[in-house]
């Protein structure tokens, strides 16, 4: 058997044990949609947008009407903006408050699921606290659902992008449009029902967002490895190899052929296990910085920029992750140094110019200057955003957690180091 083709069995069984049966994809699976909404009663709304994805919608409401469920308005609702804008969110959240379907639908990639994730919580919350901004942070909304003794509405994650695993994962992002700044909602409750994920659909998806949805899939795997407890660094381990071998093998195929549906399978397969990465464990330096960056880039990209420098500053608590991480680079021959002969700083340099040396292959940034939208004041949101009591989970769960008095000096000098691309004004964070 073919490595590329182990690669994916390997992916399958994987996404298999951690979803059960809560979870359909494949090629050609879009038309289960129906029957499984079924399962949760007879009305839906559907939330999508209608016209990037309206072919993808239009299967979705033969599906649903083919099952008898009925939907409810007689349309599709537009979805959210990119980055999930938190108007967005309170405007879902009216649609279900009016029409009290017995599931909604989302229809899309990251920032629609995710704006859905947190109206369906905001219509089961809201009587306690309206206010979105009351439910950011970990585990907030479980604690509101058992004060008022409420359930969330059942959802059913359509999935249309290989992208940030939102389909799969606790996490919603929420943008504040004004301030610029993401906030997260990490809670177990907005996990959706069931999820759905035809990788076919993605080759009508624009290239580009499939190379954001591959540099964001290392990014949740190779985070979440460097974080790993003892008890789950051989499932991160298996998780990260996996994720690189499919991005590594097919991110380039897909750019040369966009209707490659095997590439396409493929960098679905890994976007998918990124999300269960992030199910295992949290991701941290690339992603917090990414929340400041959204007027500047997407969030794969942003992700992809900044974790070769992170992992510099990172150097001296993961020499053991950058030995497997390093060893994948240089299998698909991004790396020619000789890794067994490096330790420390030295190696996780060696690990990043691999990175680089992919995401120059495959065409992305390797710096933050090639975003023409960047500037300095960004630097400032970042260092100011880590500081967030809500964002604090990110500094946790650095390989060595940082305080916040660290977050000027250290994650200062990764953002100086990414400006300019010059990974000599990185500093390494001492392990405590």
């Amino acid at each position: 058997m073919a490595v590329d083709s182990k690669a994916k069995d390997r992916a399958r069984e994987l996404l298999k044990n951690f979803k059960k049966d809560t979870y359909t994809f494949g090629l050609g699976v879009l038309d289960s949609v129906g029957a499984i909404a079924k399962k949760y009663g007879n009305t839906a709304t559907v939330v999508g947008d209608t016209k990037a994805f309206k072919p993808i919608v239009d299967k979705v409401i033969e599906s649903l009407e083919k099952a008898g469920v009925k939907v409810v308005p007689d349309r599709c609702i537009e979805g959210a903006k990119p980055n999930a804008p938190r108007e967005d969110v309170y405007r879902l959240e009216t649609y279900l408050l009016h029409f009290k379907p017995d599931c909604v639908i989302s229809v899309g990639g990251g920032s629609g699921i995710d704006a859905v994730k947190a109206a369906a919580a905001l219509q089961a919350l809201g009587a306690e606290s309206p206010e979105i901004d009351s439910w950011f942070g970990t585990g907030l909304v479980t604690e509101g659902l058992k004060r008022v003794g409420k359930k969330q509405i059942p959802h059913i994650a359509v999935e249309t992008s290989a992208s940030s695993g939102a389909h799969l994962t606790k996490y919603s992002n929420i943008t504040d449009p004004v301030a610029g700044q993401k906030k997260l909602i990490v809670d177990d409750a907005v996990v959706p029902a069931h999820s759905i994920f035809d990788y076919a659909v993605t080759a009508s998806m624009p290239t580009f967002l499939s190379i954001d949805g591959a540099l964001d899939a290392i990014a949740h795997a190779i985070e979440v490895f460097y974080g790993a407890s003892p008890d789950k660094y051989e499932l991160c381990k298996e998780v990260t190899e996996a994720v690189l071998d499919l991005v590594l093998t097919y991110a380039k195929k897909v750019i040369d052929d966009p209707q490659d549906l095997g590439a396409r399978e493929a960098l679905g397969l890994a976007t998918d296990l990124g999300g269960y990465a992030i199910m295992i464990g949290g991701t941290n330096g690339a992603h917090l910085t990414s929340f400041s960056l959204v007027d500047v880039t997407s969030h794969g990209r942003a992700c992809g920029v900044m974790n070769p420098y992170y992992a510099v500053l990172f150097a001296d608590s993961i020499e053991k992750h950058m030995k497997v991480i390093g060893s994948r680079y240089a299998m698909y021959g991004f790396i020619k140094a000789d890794l067994e002969k490096l330790k420390g700083r030295e190696l996780a340099l060696a690990v990043a110019e691999g990175m680089i040396a992919f995401a120059k292959s495959i065409g992305s940034e390797t710096k933050l200057s090639d975003f023409p939208k960047f500037t300095s004041a960004h630097v400032t949101r970042a260092l100011t955003a880590a500081k967030d009591p809500q964002l604090k989970m990110k500094l946790q769960n650095m390989p060595t957690p940082m305080s916040i008095d660290q977050v000027d000096e250290y994650m200062g000098s990764v953002l100086e180091g990414a400006m300019s691309g010059d990974f000599s004004k990185v500093k390494s964070l001492p392990v405590k």
